[in-house]
């Protein structure tokens, strides 16, 4: 490769994740101006709410899951369950127990197995929607024990009928679990503290996160209902009902507690369902939102680079690669000193980084110093997933289907509980963790490389690298052999 071309290969992904930080920066100042929405008036009368639980699978959660929408404070003549299970092991026999036994106190609950299990999570909601007796859907997936004040303080907000959706925060109950489990906590916690209110405060599009929420089911139907063309049905059904003119509330004040994954592998199958429903959208809504005239361009801005988050993995994976030839031809950096100099402003980058997880993590935390060891460890974490994302995102946008993988629920919370035999724990070590490692070796080789070159700026980078694919080798390979 030319040395232009090769500067250019490391410039690009540079500026992509600057632009990226820009709509961070954005984000941070309108998440000040987030007031937490209120009803205009008492809520006097209730209305008929559904609450949907899609299950597949789920023997160890699915009773407390249960119990705690059964304890949600509602009238009860007000209130509809329904079990979507499409599960093909006990999960099923112990769902049917639960059935009868709230049934047998009074509660509306039905058990809805459908005939095959197409769609996958979308196929089961699509399924359940025209059963559904309510005005409201509240839908919440198997980790989730929503508190019991839930409908009372989040369907008083749909008062305006234009009002589509209200989304809650996630809250972990898990989160001192192990160190996996806390860098999980710190950038979803960035996401609910910071990114939701930002975009809701500017009036920017904002998404159901797949749970914890509740719509109108009117909104869904006109929004053209659920649809399983992507891996984030939540995603690409937030955006059309929104194209669609309906208001999205956030309620940052209502915490929905859940349980993180503890294992590697699960971990990884989320992310790849995140990563590449988020290119699937990004593909089929990204022309929609810049020919809806009623939006503005900020508006228009913010959605395009949210349905391109998941893209910024990929920007990291080409960032790492071009810097090992730009590292083994130190010509270039004499050649075009001046525009490599002009690099260190993308320095504002850690900058605007630092303030988006500070501002999130002070909330439940004031203490700087463990803030900094947790914002290096999270930054390291997520560039050892990044080729994993990677692949995930390209086959987003080239458009490969592959079915939707769930991730495994363990009903793990304290510290001495122990998921081991569990049957759902991803066992396979596959080709990606064995490319991971030698991609770790590759970067501990370049360590030497900058350190024999003098080249001590691109140390701290390269040092994030190996280190991030040694820890996610390391502990997928731990929890494959626990399992």
């Amino acid at each position: 490769m030319s040395e232009p071309l090769l500067l250019i290969a490391y410039l690009i992904p540079l500026s992509i994740i600057f632009g990226y930080c820009l709509m961070q920066a954005s984000l941070i100042i309108t998440h000040f101006k987030y007031k937490a929405p209120t009803p205009s008036e008492n809520q006097e009368e209730w209305p008929l709410v559904t609450i949907q639980l899609p299950l597949y699978n789920e023997q160890y959660v699915a009773e407390r899951l249960v119990d705690a929408i059964l304890s949600i404070e509602y009238p009860k003549g007000k209130l509809q369950i329904q079990l979507l299970d499409d599960s093909t092991d006990k999960t099923t026999e112990i769902l049917q127990k639960k059935a009868r036994e709230y049934a047998d106190l009074g509660f509306d609950i039905e058990l809805v197995r459908r005939p095959e299990r197409t769609g996958f999570k979308a196929g089961a909601l699509k399924y359940g929607l025209p059963m559904a007796k309510g005005e409201f859907i509240a839908i919440f997936d198997a980790d989730f024990i929503p508190q019991k004040d839930f409908l009372l303080k989040s369907i008083p907000l749909f008062q305006d009928s234009r009002t589509g959706v209200v989304q809650t925060r996630w809250e972990h109950i898990n989160e001192d679990y192990s160190l996996l489990t806390k860098l999980q906590a710190f950038g979803l916690d960035a996401h609910f503290f910071i990114e939701q209110p930002g975009r809701a405060a500017g009036q920017h599009f904002i998404n159901f996160n797949g749970t914890a929420g509740v719509w109108r089911k009117e909104t869904i139907e006109d929004a053209g209902g659920w649809s399983p063309d992507t891996l984030t049905e939540d995603l690409d059904l937030s955006y059309r009902a929104q194209l669609k003119g309906w208001k999205f509330q956030y309620l940052r004040e209502l915490p929905s507690p859940a349980e993180l994954p503890v294992s590697l592998p699960a971990i990884k199958s989320q992310q790849y369902r995140w990563m590449k429903g988020g290119a699937e959208c990004f593909v089929k809504n990204a022309r929609k939102v810049f020919k809806a005239n009623h939006l503005s361009l900020s508006t228009k801005l913010h959605g395009y680079y949210h349905l391109l988050n998941s893209s910024i993995f990929l920007s990291v994976v080409v960032l790492a690669l071009a810097s090992i030839p730009l590292v083994l031809n130190t010509n270039t950096f004499s050649k075009y000193h001046r525009i490599v100099n002009l690099t260190t402003l993308f320095q504002v980058n850690w900058l605007i980084l630092g303030s988006f997880y500070w501002l999130a993590f002070r909330r439940k935390n004031p203490d700087f110093w463990l803030f900094a060891k947790r914002f290096f460890m999270f930054l390291v974490f997520m560039m050892g997933l990044s080729l994993h994302n990677t692949i995930a995102v390209i086959e987003g946008y080239l458009g490969r289907k592959t079915p939707f993988v769930r991730t495994p629920k363990f009903n793990v919370v304290n510290k001495n509980d122990s998921w081991r035999g569990n049957v759902y724990s991803i066992k396979k070590i596959g080709l990606l963790t064995w490319i991971e490692a030698l991609i770790s070796l590759l970067f501990a080789a370049m360590l030497l490389i900058d350190f024999q070159k003098n080249l001590f700026g691109m140390m701290p980078f390269h040092f994030m690298v190996f280190l991030g694919y040694g820890l996610v080798v390391f502990y997928t390979v731990k929890h494959a052999l626990q399992s």
